[in-house]
């Protein structure tokens, strides 16, 4: 069978381990299995949000309402937007998808950081267009505007906070990136870590009504990290309506199910669930820098619920990753990536416990 040519260049993205690989792996028992690979909400989903899962399960038959009308009414209150400056996705992974399809081709190419989000380049192959990086994994404006001159690329993204690194760009140096770039280009802000960021430091707090007075910006959001509603598969995208009218054309119907809208229109009302979630993040988080400081180890300082660790030539991320992973404890190596690192979701208390027991006993 004779595939498309594109597809030659793209490697499939490699999600975080699951917890039914260990235990089929290490014969380890489920409930000694701690992930702290994928970022997930380590305190799970709000009581009230489950409850409505829960309640709308005979509904599984029927198909949701594809105008989604009551989550962009909770998310236009809570942005104040408009209705037709969203667009919603079976996460904001599939937003990315529609932008790419809608926008590159093989003519075209995409601007992006060094070290940022796998799909932003698996997307732009799909369709055959180029990649091209700046030096660093963070957004500095001067590499951007060297790379924006030299390739003119009809995508730049800027993930703030990024992943898979944990750091930030402030709201004024985006802002300095989107005005310094032709409106035929689309800047995408992904600020699926952007609760955690504005508990941190207001200087690094976009809203996307910031950037509804730019034509060519879209600003992504997700259900998947501070609302907890990873498995659940709820993402948006918010701009000018003559954009996303544009995007609309690349929606399936349907794209999310009943028992996802349902828990997305309920999770939208829960900010005390956010307020909680972000503030055990800001509590635990202390504990993993202290922990680098005192064993002598780099990391980059997090506006995210996760964190990274660097290490030395000494040490090696994917022994360390397999180390962890035979004890029971799953992170993110970032080998992948180019990095000697790895990614930590910051956990609970307790299984933070379990990861700095295991973690010093591997590189020891």
């Amino acid at each position: 069978m004779r595939f498309n040519k594109v597809l030659e260049n793209i490697q499939t993205y490699e999600a975080g381990k699951p917890i039914e690989l260990v235990v089929r792996e290490f014969g380890i028992a489920p409930e000694d299995v701690v992930k702290l690979a994928s970022n997930e909400n380590p305190i799970g989903t709000a009581p009230a949000v489950a409850e409505v899962i829960r309640s709308h399960a005979d509904k599984a038959h029927l198909y949701p309402d594809d105008s989604m009308f009551e989550l962009k009414a909770a998310l236009s209150e809570k942005y104040g937007v408009e209705d037709d400056n969203i667009i919603i996705g079976a996460g904001s992974d599939q937003v990315l998808e529609f932008i790419s399809r809608a926008l590159l081709n093989e003519t075209e190419s995409v601007l992006m950081s060094a070290v940022t989000f796998a799909m932003y380049e698996i997307y732009a192959k799909q369709m055959g267009a180029k990649i091209y990086r700046t030096a660093s994994y963070a957004h500095k404006y001067d590499e951007f505007m060297k790379a924006y001159r030299m390739y003119h690329p009809k995508i730049v993204y800027i993930c703030t906070p990024n992943n898979p690194t944990g750091d930030a760009t402030s709201k004024e140096e985006v802002l300095r990136i989107i005005e310094a770039v032709d409106t035929d280009t689309l800047v995408v802000v992904d600020g699926a870590y952007m609760e955690y960021a504005a508990a941190k430091d207001a200087r690094y707090a976009i809203t996307p009504k910031e950037l509804l007075c730019y034509e060519h910006v879209i600003y992504l959001g997700t259900f998947s990290k501070a609302y907890g509603l990873g498995g659940m598969r709820v993402g948006y995208g918010i701009a000018q309506s003559a954009l996303i009218k544009q995007l609309y054309k690349m929606r399936p119907p349907f794209n999310i199910t009943t028992l996802s809208l349902a828990a997305a229109i309920e999770a939208a009302k829960d900010t005390a669930f956010v307020e909680k979630s972000v503030a055990l993040h800001q509590d635990q988080i202390k504990r993993y820098e202290a922990f680098a400081k005192e064993h002598g180890l780099r990391y980059i300082e997090s506006y995210t619920n996760f964190i990274t660790y660097l290490f030395p030539e000494t040490l090696d991320s994917t022994e360390i990753s397999d180390g962890l992973l035979k004890r029971g404890v799953i992170i993110r190596n970032l080998a992948s990536y180019g990095m000697n690192a790895i990614r930590i979701t910051v956990g609970t208390a307790a299984q933070n416990d379990t990861f700095f027991k295991h973690f010093a006993e591997v590189i020891a």
